[in-house]
C-alpha cells in the first residue's frame, strides 16, 4: 500500500505541473486532480489504521 500511496502522491504532483503549464484545461486536469487527492487521503488513512 506504501508502494500505491508513493505512486499517487507522484501523480499528483505531475497532474499539479499540468495544471500549472497549460498543457490542458483546467476542467479537464481538476476532477482527475481531486479524486487522486482523495485516494491518497484514503490510502493514509488505510496505512495509518493498519499500523495500529
Amino acid at each position: 500500500m506504501r508502494i500505491a500511496l508513493k505512486e499517487l502522491r507522484e501523480s499528483q504532483v505531475c497532474l499539479k505541473i499540468i495544471k500549472a503549464k497549460p498543457l490542458l484545461e483546467s476542467a479537464v486536469v481538476e476532477p482527475v486532480l481531486n479524486e487522486c487527492g482523495q485516494l491518497v487521503a484514503i490510502f493514509t488513512a488505510s496505512i495509518k489504521k493498519a499500523q495500529g
